[in-house]
């Protein structure tokens, strides 16, 4: 029995050697950083210790994790970047799939607010994904770096406001029904809202929805502002509203990727599973860790990973 274990162990190690050695070329993006030796799971067992990291952080700052993951695990493992962005949609599809069924069934999630926008972003998101894999890799990492520069810089100046002031709902917004009520439990008491300046928001999910796909990132980053800030809608809905546009968009994104084999479940699993525990540690944290400071930490980690990959494409 001892023997046949032994085997089967032994099997098991060589299949996965052989199958890093068949891919070796192309999941690394640098070959000369990683040799296929005895020492082969030390990679995912870094990555997952970042991942459950980036999981903890993520809640704390209120972003999502793919915006953190794509960054830093492109800039500082030797993985290569399609793979990065890959495990990037997955991450934030999963934390959106399993924080929605909840945020549907209590109406902060809203149907009617988040249809429209999840349809054209959909798309776009799509067509993002394709030509993201088509770019070469130096290329793709060059933009990735100077769109996360461009969102530290909008997270430092983004000033979000709790309930907008919307004077009157916008021809096209009473058209699709955007409006409702729903329960703020924070403050005990229904909250009554509507939007406005619909058509522009659409064209900014247009947009939206292209880098989610191109870079892998998710769109959390943007689509809070967009609802909040533009639209009008509530500050806790727009956040609400946000993670299940995610479960719509990431969706159709992330297709592309497993269809084109840039989905590796060597990266993409110690990725999701270490994001999803360390989410749960850091909804436990957040009662007594105050989230101003959590933001800064999250600036500066971006800022510094944005400017990694920014480096890293100009040497490759």
């Amino acid at each position: 029995m001892k023997n046949s274990v032994s085997q089967s162990l032994s099997i098991s190690r060589l299949s996965v050697l052989l199958c890093l050695s068949l891919i070796g070329n192309d999941v690394f993006a640098d070959n000369n950083s990683l040799s296929v030796d005895n020492n082969w799971w030390v990679w995912p067992l870094a990555l997952f210790v970042v991942s459950f990291l980036i999981g903890v952080v993520g809640v704390l700052g209120g972003v999502g994790g793919g915006v953190l993951f794509v960054p830093i695990v492109s800039g500082f493992f030797p993985f290569h970047l399609d793979f990065v962005r890959g495990a990037g949609l997955l991450i934030a599809l999963a934390g959106a799939l399993a924080a929605s069924p909840k945020l549907l069934k209590t109406s902060l999630a809203d149907l009617r607010l988040v249809m429209p926008m999840a349809f054209i972003a959909s798309i776009s998101s799509i067509f993002g994904a394709l030509i993201g894999l088509a770019m070469p890799a130096n290329i793709v990492q060059i933009c990735l770096g100077i769109a996360i520069l461009l969102i530290v810089y909008l997270m430092y100046k983004s000033k979000e406001s709790e309930f907008p002031r919307v004077p009157a709902s916008d021809s096209l917004s009473n058209s699709l029904r955007i409006y409702g009520i729903y329960h703020d439990p924070a403050i005990n008491r229904d909250v009554s809202w509507r939007v406005h300046r619909t058509i522009p928001a659409l064209f900014l999910f247009i947009g939206i929805g292209f880098l989610a796909g191109l870079f892998g990132l998710g769109a959390g980053w943007a689509n809070v502002p967009v609802l909040n800030l533009v639209l009008g809608a509530p500050l806790k809905l727009s956040v609400a509203s946000s993670k299940f546009l995610l479960s719509i968009v990431d969706t159709s994104a992330v297709w592309v990727y497993i269809n084109q084999g840039a989905v590796l479940a060597i990266i993409a699993v110690p990725s999701v599973i270490g994001v999803m525990l360390g989410s749960l540690i850091g909804v436990k944290l957040l009662a007594i860790i105050q989230s101003k400071y959590i933001r800064i930490i999250i600036i500066v980690l971006l800022f510094f990973a944005g400017l990694r990959a920014l480096l890293k494409g100009l040497e490759i």
